[in-house]
């Protein structure tokens, strides 16, 4: 395999500048073993294991430092380049005078970048320095972020890292910035960005963190971010998420509903579940899970409403956004559970009895969501902690915000797969099932005549359905700029109501209950009587798909004791 060593950069003293170009290939002769050893080392990085301790991480790149301050070069320039990886080593006079670095010249550049030094520069190392030993200035830029991951596995802007050093000398807090410029070729408009450097030490489980100190992203351009620092280091965009782009007159309403519809949910959740305990009716499996569900509502409203006040205590802190997670995700495994119930209930209806039903539920309803949680904590115990939600005005300049602060999840990549990607998958899941349901729901009305049409009962329990799986979670994904307004409001009103809805759901099931049973006993005195006569009566049709979800209903659906034909009734099949 050959390598190319190619010099290639732009020096520009004042307006004036020089381009040198010095190209050998590995094979040729005229390279040196020590040009051999860096190039092979620096293709190891590219190819590391992915499976690298901590400590070898930050081995690694001070090796490639060294290895860099020590090659020996006759010219003024030396650049090594790999396909991600690219290192410029410059000497340098204290008769600086400015040096602008254009990726446009790098050949193995995949994205394009500008770094430019002041004059200023060399200034403190030259009084510092001793001899007239030679400065020199050692440039790296990766275009992987593996040995720059922090410990919220923040996202890069075209995952680069542009680094910079003075060898031997520490340069910081100078008045004259450098400056970096960094293109992109996407569209970020649902990403805040922000200049960043990596500092060492920093990190709980990783060998640094990305801090703002010292750096300001300036102007952010339609196609284009440029940073000013006043140190030198490594340096590279950072990409959050603007899961709120609102303004701060927003921001009171969608707080009131949050905190009204959060607490009324609670106390209607809480009201059910003693609805249910006082009528001592003995639980069927839909009620169970029905309740289950109600706990998980209590559990995620609870958490979310203590979030805010636990961010300026650490620990307590990171164990409410943990729960708060836990909550969420246990809210979202019981509404696919429902929706699983509808699918045996109400789809399959045939061979639904499954052994120790209830508790195979309860376990993967309770127990995957905490193994999740669990799992991350123990990867990475500062995956939760405190988050900023950033507010910007409508009236003034955007630089002046307001922070909005919460315990929650701090990695963009793990609220990705494990809130968006675990929402996108049991609300698909429950709107197939809805999508099923409807549809047999209907041919069985056009199947039978003799049922009585009731539009008003049809599309409320249709309704009812729709909130008992959930289906409002999906308004998470329409929170793009056309929809952005409504979809907060219709998102905030309907999810902090959620137990509340439920709970207007179940007094509707319970009425329609308390009513099919007086139905039912009348419908056996009256048959009791006609039948003392020899005259024979057909058992009245149910009108109506919310027999089956009713959780106070008189036929009790068992799936652990195979009441497959109550259930039958239950469904009116």
């Amino acid at each position: 395999m050959s390598f190319l060593i190619s010099v290639q950069f732009i020096l520009s003293p004042g307006k004036m500048g020089k381009t040198w170009r010095v190209n050998s290939n590995l094979r040729s002769p005229a390279i040196t073993e020590q040009e051999k050893e860096l190039l092979n080392y620096m293709k190891r990085l590219e190819n590391s294991n992915r499976s690298r301790r901590i400590q070898d991480k930050q081995g690694s790149i001070h090796l490639l430092e060294a290895k860099l301050k020590e090659f020996n070069f006759s010219d003024d320039t030396a650049t090594f380049q790999t396909n991600k990886i690219q290192s410029l080593i410059f000497k340098l006079t204290c008769n600086f005078p400015g040096l602008t670095i254009n990726s446009v010249n790098l050949e193995k550049a995949h994205r394009r970048h500008v770094m430019q030094f002041p004059t200023e520069l060399t200034q403190k190392a030259c009084k510092a320095r001793k001899g007239s030993k030679e400065l020199r200035l050692i440039c790296t830029y990766f275009e992987m972020e593996y040995f720059f991951q922090d410990d919220n596995g923040s996202l890069l802007l075209n995952n680069n890292i542009l680094g910079a050093s003075l060898v031997n000398h520490n340069v910081s807090s100078l008045r004259q910035n450098i400056n970096i410029r960094f293109w992109y070729n996407q569209s970020l408009d649902r990403y805040n960005l922000t200049c960043v450097f990596w500092k060492e030490g920093a990190g709980k489980t990783s060998w640094g963190a990305w801090s703002t100190e010292g750096c300001k992203t300036i102007r952010v351009f339609p196609d284009q971010v440029l940073c000013h620092c006043n140190h030198l280091t490594y340096f590279a965009v950072l990409m959050k998420l603007s899961s709120v782009k609102i303004s701060r007159e927003l921001l009171a309403p969608l707080t009131y509903i949050s905190i009204v519809g959060c607490s009324l949910s609670v106390v209607a959740s809480l009201l059910t579940i003693l609805l249910h305990f006082y009528s001592r009716k003995k639980s069927d499996s839909t009620t169970s899970i029905h309740m289950n569900l109600q706990v998980s509502v209590i559990f995620l409203n609870v958490t979310f409403l203590l979030s805010p006040s636990l961010t300026l205590q650490p620990v307590g802190c990171v164990a409410i956004g943990a729960l708060l997670h836990y909550a969420l995700l246990s809210c979202l495994t019981w509404m696919a559970i429902e929706g699983f119930n509808l699918y045996l209930l109400f789809v399959r209806v045939y061979n639904i009895y499954i052994q120790r039903y209830i508790l195979k539920l309860s376990a993967l309803g309770w127990g995957f969501p905490a193994f999740i949680v669990l799992l991350l904590l123990l990867s990475n115990s500062s995956t939760y902690g405190h988050y900023e939600i950033q507010i910007k005005t409508i009236l003034e300049n955007d630089t002046n915000s307001q922070n909005v602060s919460m315990c929650w999840i701090k990695s963009m990549k793990i609220h990705q797969i494990f809130v968006m990607g675990y929402t996108g998958v049991t609300s698909f899941f429950n709107l197939v099932i809805l999508v099923w349901t409807v549809k047999i729901f209907y041919g069985l009305h056009s199947q039978e005549k003799k049922w009585k049409s009731q539009p008003c009962r049809d599309i409320t329990t249709v309704l009812g359905l729709t909130l008992l799986l959930g289906i409002t979670w999906n308004l998470a994904f329409f929170s793009f700029p056309p929809f952005l307004l409504l979809q907060l409001f219709f998102f905030t009103f309907f999810n902090s109501l959620y137990g509340f809805f439920l709970f207007l759901w179940f007094c509707a099931q319970k009425r329609h209950a308390d009513l099919e049973a007086e139905t039912s006993t009348s419908s056996q005195m009256t048959r009791i009587g006609l039948q003392s006569q020899d005259f024979p009566i057909r058992s009245p049709q149910p009108s109506s798909l919310t027999h089956f979800s009713s959780p106070f209903s008189p036929h009790s659906t068992s799936h652990q004791e195979g009441g497959i034909e109550e259930d039958m009734a239950c469904l009116g099949t």
